[in-house]
C-alpha cells in the first residue's frame, strides 16, 4: 500500500524516498537543503511504498520525475528494475538510488557512503573486519570494507546459511571469508559493522566479546540512538548510522544532478554541513 504524496506545483522536478516504513527517514530534510544550497527548484517527498506496491507505483511516475531514492524492502527490487546498474549495485544486488528517464540508471550510493563515514572518522584502512548481520546493509558493508583495504571479514548472522550471498560477493572480490554464529568466539577486528535491524539487542554474553575485540563500531542504524550495542562500545570508537545516511545521500544527489556519484557537487564542503545540520535538527 503508497500514500498518496503532497500536491506539487505543475512544472516542477520531483524526486522521492519510498520505503516501508518510511515516517522515520530524515532523507527529505537532507535532500531540501542541499536543493536549496544549490539553488536547485527541485521537490524531495517521502512516500510509503511495499514490495508488491512497488512496480505499480513506479509505472504512474511521469517526465517530472527526476529520481528514487530506494530504502527497504525496495533495494532489491529496484536493482531488478533497472535498465542498467552501476558496480557496486551489480555486486551487491542492491539498489538505493534510481535515476529515471528513458533508460533507468539503478545505483548503490551506500558502498561509498559507508567508505566517506568511515573516513570522515579518521579510520582510512582496515585489515581485519567484522559484520553483523547478511542483508542488503552488509553486503554493502563487506564491499566497502573491502575498498578501504580489508583482506580477511567475518560475518555473524542468525542463519548462517542467509549469508550465501555475501560468500559470493567475497570470492568475486578476494576476501577471506569466514561465516560465524552470533555465539561464536570472537577474534580481533579493527571494525566492525553492525547491520542488524533497528532496535536490537544482542544478549549480553554475546554482546561483551564482541565489544571487546571489535575495534570500531560502525552502526548502520541511527534511530534510536544510541543503539543498544552502541550504548555497550567505547563512545570515542563509534560511528552513527546517521553518517552513512549523510553520505550516501550526497553521493545520490551527484546522482541526480550530474548522473555520476564520483562527480562533486559545488562547494560541496558547504553543502555537506548545510545537510548535516538539517539532518541532526529533523
Amino acid at each position: 500500500m503508497a500514500e498518496v504524496p503532497e500536491a506539487v506545483e505543475v512544472g516542477a522536478t520531483r524526486l522521492a524516498v519510498w520505503g516501508d516504513p518510511i515516517g522515520h527517514s530524515r532523507s527529505p530534510a537532507l535532500h531540501t537543503a542541499a536543493y536549496h544550497q544549490l539553488g536547485l527548484d527541485w521537490t524531495y517527498e517521502r512516500r510509503r511504498v511495499d514490495r508488491e506496491g512497488f512496480a505499480p507505483a513506479l509505472s504512474t511516475l511521469d517526465d517530472s520525475w527526476r529520481g528514487l531514492s530506494l530504502t527497504m524492502p525496495l533495494k532489491e527490487v529496484a536493482h531488478d528494475a533497472a535498465d542498467e546498474l552501476d558496480r557496486h549495485a551489480a555486486l551487491t544486488g542492491a539498489v538505493n538510488t534510481l535515476r529515471l528517464g528513458s533508460t533507468m540508471r539503478g545505483f548503490n550510493t551506500d558502498v561509498g557512503g559507508i567508505v566517506d563515514a568511515l573516513r570522515h572518522a579518521g579510520v582510512s584502512e582496515v585489515r581485519r573486519a567484522r559484520v553483523l548481520g547478511a542483508g542488503a546493509t552488509a553486503a554493502s558493508a563487506l564491499v566497502a570494507l573491502r575498498e578501504l583495504g580489508a583482506e580477511e571479514m567475518e560475518v555473524r548472522a542468525r542463519r548462517p546459511e542467509a549469508a550465501a550471498r555475501l560468500t559470493a560477493i567475497a570470492e568475486r572480490l578476494g576476501v577471506d571469508l569466514r561465516v560465524r554464529d552470533f555465539d561464536a568466539v570472537a577474534s580481533d577486528v579493527d571494525a566492525t559493522v553492525a547491520t542488524l535491524p533497528s532496535g536490537t539487542v544482542l544478549d549480553s554474553e554475546i554482546a561483551a566479546p564482541l565489544v571487546a575485540v571489535g575495534g570500531t563500531l560502525f552502526e548502520a542504524a541511527y534511530a534510536p540512538w544510541p543503539s543498544a550495542l552502541a550504548a555497550l562500545w567505547p563512545p570515542q570508537n563509534v560511528i552513527s548510522g546517521f553518517e552513512m545516511l549523510l553520505f550516501q545521500a550526497v553521493r545520490q544527489i551527484r546522482i541526480f544532478r550530474h548522473g555520476d556519484q564520483q562527480i562533486p557537487l559545488p562547494d560541496e564542503a558547504v553543502t555537506v554541513d548545510i545537510m548535516r545540520a538539517a539532518g541532526m535538527g529533523d
